[in-house]
């Protein structure tokens, strides 16, 4: 979904969660908060956004959602694994019932890793049943044109994984 202001995939996922019933909890680490911003920007936001976690650090990975030591070690920050337990801790730390996390480089910090390579996850449940997915996927710009795709990106994706979830 192609937008100029920024909030245009806010909006729209915004929308869906409210048609859906569910509320979101994101756990960012390259997008530092967009994703919950973007969502925010759209009217009602406070019925479908409950928290964000900005979890740059890896300490902070472990220590507010349970991103495993042995995770990061194996497999890099930069990797599904590590979004994976990102989205899964911080549903497990909220009661919303959708999580996205975002993890990966805008830039070429990393010299294993292209620059704009970000890996994301989405988790849902419902009552006692969970299910996650992960993708990851590659932007090309800037350092902040990578991290607005991606935080785009992430919303965009909502309303697919939950109609595979609901299937």
């Amino acid at each position: 979904m192609a937008n100029t202001d920024g909030n245009g995939a806010g909006h729209a996922a915004a929308q869906y969660l409210q048609e859906h019933g569910l509320v979101l909890v994101t756990a960012e680490s390259c997008t530092a908060g967009l994703i919950a911003s973007r969502l925010a920007s759209a009217p009602g936001a406070g019925q479908v956004l409950e928290s964000a976690f900005v979890v740059y650090d890896p300490k902070a990975k472990h220590r507010h959602l349970g991103v495993r030591q042995a995770t990061l070690e194996r497999f890099n920050l930069t990797s599904e694994p590590v979004a994976l337990e990102m989205a899964r801790g911080a549903l497990s730390h909220s009661g919303a019932n959708v999580a996205i996390a975002n993890t990966g480089v805008a830039d070429d910090t990393d010299a294993g890793i292209p620059a704009g390579t970000q890996c994301f996850a989405w988790a849902f449940r419902d009552g006692s049943r969970t299910q996650s997915f992960t993708e990851t996927k590659r932007f090309q710009g800037d350092r902040n044109t990578i991290r607005e795709a991606a935080a785009d990106y992430a919303l965009e994706r909502i309303a697919h994984y939950h109609r595979r979830f609901k299937a």
